[in-house]
């Protein structure tokens, strides 16, 4: 039989704990490669950018779970496909996770809750969507190594069903179903650099038919 070997593959510590991968087996994950967005946030920065883009009003005697953790877990939890908050009922158990959050392992100690990372979306107001918006803006900018002499925006929505009676649902006529339809934003053959509005919206192709 072969006998193959591959080398580890090393990653940012977190404090004095060394991350690195293998092919040892033990405790595995499907979502290992949630290590590599770690390193391209921890390039761009753009969590604690972010972060510094939304106030925090609790009190930190009270408070358990930093922003800029709840954060990470978060949008990293949306990149890796998962959506739905209440995903995170059994996402903030996973060692993972506690990584990508950069708070680190603790057994005792789970991540946030879904009713918590609720309230933390809720408490984004229009302010903070607009500097969020500029600091999007600004990492669309910098991945430029020159300036270009024109950008070409092709701003495009795509349905995303749903499949219960999840707030703020619309029937679209178009796709013929009930949906959520995030509008993205596309520069020339670029991958989609930003998602401009990751709510809902009923217009566009109207229909009187509802099922």
């Amino acid at each position: 039989m072969t006998d193959c070997t591959t080398n580890q593959l090393v990653f940012s510590s977190l404090g004095r704990k060394k991350i690195q991968a293998d092919f040892k087996g033990g405790h595995l994950t499907s979502d290992a490669g949630a290590l590599l967005l770690r390193e391209v946030d921890k390039r761009l920065g753009l969590v604690d950018a972010i972060n510094n883009c939304i106030p925090d009003p609790r009190h930190p005697f009270y408070t358990v779970h930093s922003q800029r953790t709840m954060l990470a877990q978060r949008i990293l939890g949306i990149a890796l496909g998962y959506e739905d908050l209440n995903d995170h009922q059994s996402l903030r158990e996973d060692p993972l996770f506690q990584i990508l959050s950069e708070r680190g392992i603790k057994d005792d100690l789970p991540l946030a809750s879904p009713p918590t990372l609720c309230r933390l979306e809720n408490r984004v107001d229009r302010e903070a969507l607009a500097r969020i918006a500029e600091v999007l803006v600004e990492a669309f900018i910098a991945s430029h190594a020159t300036a270009p002499d024109e950008l070409i925006l092709d701003f495009d929505p795509t349905d995303d069903p749903v499949h219960g009676n999840q707030e703020k649902r619309f029937f679209h006529g178009y796709y013929d179903h009930y949906c959520f339809l995030p509008l993205c934003v596309f520069c020339g053959e670029s991958v989609p650099r930003a998602l401009v509005s990751g709510g809902v919206c009923s217009g566009g192709y109207p229909s009187s038919r509802r099922p």
